[in-house]
């Protein structure tokens, strides 16, 4: 404790002042934003026109050339594409589910990612098997020959107790400015290596069991699907074809299935792309005139899932992106520190992009290996010690923009104490704008992450939330009609401004702590024998 208090004041003591914003460039920047703005035309045209961006298919393809291009358009340096080992694109072609018998019905379906095609109508009727565990298979060996299989539980529909639009007030801001204290869970990698074996496990057992493709239930109601999958690895493939129905309509196949025999008809025309097995992150900047003073960097991931066309998740940060490094290039911005401007791919499947820049430019974690290696590049974030590398001093900070298509109401601290006061003043200017928030509650799941992780000053922005998370994220509505252009301008205005600002600050950011193993949050927790 201490050393900690110790660390703290130390921080306070030495945290350098940040130049105050220039009011009136930031003046410009705002007019250029919603006056003169592109970003609504640039979400546009990657939803409606490229679409849904599952990482290394063709339509992923299209978006990094064509990300690369409107770099190059505005005027940016150094654009790239930079790689890394993924693994297989794949795409819908088309895919249809019907029920047969009892009665006629097209199902609402979508094939589950990465699985193959049934190379023509599948029929075959169905049995209920729900298996969430290996130790639910023998409870159905012998029973699965010549079946198409519903593996999930069919659970009640729950009534939507909480209005699935919203807009942030200031008391849900204030409750998120709370310190929550970090929790080491003893086997969360364990865990996470788990979730991550168990579809290769049912997928085998299915296949030695003579079942012909296997069905999931949506994990949302109101007729959403979503299609997520993991099985991107060069000869991870599965066997079967597999596909996510829509809850109603699988829970009617389950109430059927109890009565008398339901026969479904399954059609999957899915295709793998396998010419190049490494994804691609695009990057692009703007140079510093102090080569020696480091760089900031935005970005956001430009893979979606293809239920739909990845409009909230991720087109809209995207396109701020984009739209920031076009308004900073316009107003012809010399900043001190150069600005990174970069578009990340696998981050649906396991951040896999930025993970990857970390390890190329930043710090070295052990990659996990054994039994761990099912947890991938995302398992090294278990694993210590972190070793720097040359590059690592040069990143000032980072912003990342991934939360649906929400206005920016500020920045997520994400345990950085020290930044606090610094990104307070850096975000003063936009009061106006709504975007002034700086909370102590962290947020996970997207690209900071693994920067934040090593120590280095790695932000989200705070959105609202709209329909974010209760319809549209991965589902197959995440379109542009779920977006507010209005809330888009706003973003890019607010981003470009924080970018000025740390680039031309007068010192970097302060850094959080380089991390270490930590110690169990519980050091007296035994194993519970329930668990597996």
């Amino acid at each position: 404790m201490r050393q900690f208090i110790a660390a703290m004041l130390l921080a306070s003591v030495s945290m350098p002042a940040a130049a105050a914003p220039d009011a009136g460039m930031i003046n410009k920047i705002v007019d250029q934003a919603m006056n003169h703005g592109e970003v609504v035309e640039t979400t546009a045209y990657l939803t409606d026109r490229i679409g849904g961006r599952l990482t290394n298919s063709p339509s992923m393809r299209v978006a990094e050339k064509w990300a690369q291009d409107k770099f190059k358009d505005y005027g940016l340096k150094k654009v790239r594409a930079e790689g890394f080992e993924f693994g297989r694109g794949w795409w819908i072609e088309s895919a249809n589910v019907k029920m047969v018998a009892p009665r006629p019905v097209t199902l609402r379906s979508i094939p589950v990612a990465w699985t193959p095609a049934t190379n023509g109508a599948i029929t075959a009727p169905v049995i209920v098997a729900p298996m969430t565990k290996k130790e639910h298979f023998e409870e159905w060996r012998g029973k699965l020959a010549g079946k198409i299989v519903l593996v999930s539980y069919p659970d009640d529909p729950t009534d939507a107790t909480s209005p699935l639009f919203k807009r942030y007030e200031s008391a849900d801001l204030a409750k998120m400015d709370e310190y929550e204290q970090p929790v080491t869970e003893k086997d969360a990698l364990k865990r996470r290596i788990e979730r991550r074996a168990f579809p290769k496990a049912l997928d085998a057992f299915l296949k030695a069991e003579g079942a012909v493709a296997w069905a999931r239930m949506a994990y949302r109601n109101n007729g959403l699907v979503h299609g997520t999958g993991y099985a991107y690895g060069a000869g991870e493939t599965p066997a079967l074809p597999a596909v996510e129905l829509a809850a109603e309509d699988y829970r009617r196949l389950a109430r059927l299935a109890k009565t008398g025999d339901v026969t479904l008809e399954v059609n999957s025309d899915v295709r793998f792309e396998d010419s190049d097995t490494k994804a691609y992150n695009i990057i692009a900047e703007i140079p510093g005139t102090d080569p020696k003073a480091g760089y900031v960097m935005a970005g956001a991931h430009l893979d979606s899932w293809v239920a739909a066309d990845g409009a909230a998740d991720n087109a809209a940060g995207s396109a701020v992106v984009l739209e920031a490094a076009r308004i900073l290039q316009t107003l012809g911005v010399k900043p001190k520190r150069g600005i990174r401007f970069v578009l990340w791919s696998g981050e649906e499947q396991g951040l896999h992009g930025s993970l990857a820049y970390i390890d190329q430019h930043l710090a070295k974690r052990p990659m996990p290996v054994g039994e761990q290696a099912e947890a991938g590049r995302y398992g090294a974030l278990y694993n210590y010690p972190v070793t720097t590398l040359p590059g690592f001093k040069d990143m000032v900070a980072y912003f990342n923009m991934d939360n649906g298509g929400g206005k920016l109401r500020g920045v997520y601290a994400e345990g950085n104490f020290a930044a606090v006061p610094v990104l307070k003043e850096w975000l003063s200017p936009l009061a106006s704008l709504g975007a002034t928030n700086v909370v102590a509650a962290p947020t996970t799941g997207t690209d900071h992450v693994g920067m934040a992780a090593i120590g280095l000053p790695a932000f989200q922005f705070i959105q609202d939330p709209l329909d974010y998370g209760s319809t549209v994220h991965h589902s197959d509505v995440d379109t542009f009609d779920h977006l507010r252009p209005q809330d888009l301008r706003q973003a890019a205005a607010v981003m470009a401004s924080v970018l000025l600002s740390a680039a031309d600050s007068d010192k970097a950011i302060p850094r959080n702590v380089l991390p270490q193993q930590p110690k169990p949050t519980n050091p007296f927790e035994y194993d519970h024998p329930d668990e597996d």
